[in-house]
Order: C-alpha cells, then sequence, then structure tokens
C-alpha cells in the first residue's frame, strides 16, 4: 500500500501501530491529522522511504476503534476522559513541587504547574460538552446538524496540540535532567503519558469518531 499520499490521519487509522511510530518522529497525527505523510516527512527531513518502511513493518496494532459508535463513544470516556481526570491533578501537584524546590535551577519546568493546570481547565470544560450534548447527539443518530460543534471541538484539538507542543518544550521531550530527584523524574514520566493518552484521544475523535457524521 503506498502510503505517501495519504494523510497521517488516514494512515493512524489504517495501520492503528502507526501512532507510536508518529509520537516517535514527533508527527501529529491527532491535531493535524490531515497533513500528507510525504509533507510530514519532507518538513521534518525525514526519510520518506524509511518512514514508509517503518510503518509497513508494524505488527502489533494501537489503538482500536469499536465499530459501533455508542461502543467506541463509551471507550473514550472510559479509557481517556475519566482517567485524564484522575491524572491531571496528581501531575499538575508534582510539578508544583518540583518548580517550588527546584526553583533556583536553570533546567527547572518553569510555568509548567500552570500550563498543565489551564490544560486540564479547558480539557474539563471541553469533555464536559462533549459528554452533555454532542455524544448524546451522536447515539441519537443526528447527523449534519452536528458539524458545527465538531468543528467547535476539533478547534479546541487544535489548540490542545499547541499546548502539548509547549509541554514537551518545557520538559525537553520529557527527559528529566541529570541528577533529578524521583519527584521530577515522576513529573516528565506523568507528563509524557498525558501527551501519549491526549494524542490517542485525539486521533480517536478527529480521525474516527468524528468522521462519521461529516
Amino acid at each position: 500500500m503506498a502510503l505517501e499520499h495519504l494523510s497521517v490521519g488516514e494512515i493512524a487509522v489504517i495501520l492503528p501501530g502507526a501512532t507510536a511510530v508518529f509520537r516517535r518522529h514527533k508527527i501529529d497525527f491527532c491535531c493535524k491529522g490531515d497533513t500528507l505523510l510525504a509533507k510530514e516527512a519532507e518538513s521534518r527531513g525525514l526519510n520518506l522511504s524509511a518512514l514508509e518502511a517503518e510503518l509497513h513493518a508494524l505488527e502489533n496494532p494501537g489503538v482500536h476503534a469499536p465499530a459501533e459508535t455508542a461502543d467506541l463513544i463509551a471507550h473514550i470516556i472510559e479509557r481517556y476522559h475519566k482517567v485524564h481526570r484522575r491524572e491531571f491533578p496528581a501531575v499538575i501537584a508534582l510539578a508544583r513541587r518540583v518548580e517550588s524546590v527546584h526553583q533556583d535551577r536553570t533546567d527547572c519546568p518553569h510555568g509548567l504547574a500552570n500550563l498543565l493546570s489551564d490544560m486540564f481547565e479547558d480539557l474539563e470544560d471541553h469533555q464536559h460538552k462533549e459528554e452533555a450534548v454532542l455524544f448524546p447527539a451522536m447515539i441519537r443518530g443526528m447527523g449534519q446538524v452536528l458539524r458545527d460543534p465538531i468543528a467547535r471541538m476539533m478547534q479546541d484539538h487544535e489548540d490542545l496540540g499547541a499546548l502539548l507542543a509547549f509541554m514537551a518544550e518545557l520538559t525537553d521531550d520529557f527527559v528529566a535532567p541529570e541528577g533529578a530527584c524521583a519527584t521530577w523524574r515522576a513529573l516528565y514520566a506523568g507528563c509524557s503519558k498525558l501527551d501519549m493518552d491526549l494524542r490517542e484521544h485525539v486521533h480517536l475523535e478527529n480521525n474516527i469518531l468524528f468522521q462519521r457524521f461529516l
């Protein structure tokens, strides 16, 4: 299968294991999933043939999407919405502790706690709108009338993508500095998990669930 003329979002749907490859190469398959693979490779200085070979070699799928819309929505809420609500506060607390204890270090991630707090506040509002309005309408089988609400949700996702990029920048791509304490290392591991979950979450919505109504 030729992949270069497909978007990275389409590839993530066809080859679910591709999400791990895209994360490794910092290719945004969720918030900017409509970008062609060839263009992404060019913009990031990646060898297109090598990237395609890596994708074709995938054996173990990553993110699975239930066929029924109601089942997919239930999966998104259980696997992502509830997990974000549980994990964000813990990671925010770790960030505040690290910034307080290590504020004099030049490699301290200053501003990370506030960034995470703002992300979580926006995410909670976003998820509430989905759970209270959009998802029930989808389950009822509403169609074209959902285009505008979906467009607003996708814009939120694009905004989230920019915040995830900033989070990665603040944490040096989630690599704790030499001599970092256990709390600092736990913080960056938590941020990496948030990044992975949020990208897979947005991928399921943008590239699979929402496409059923557009």
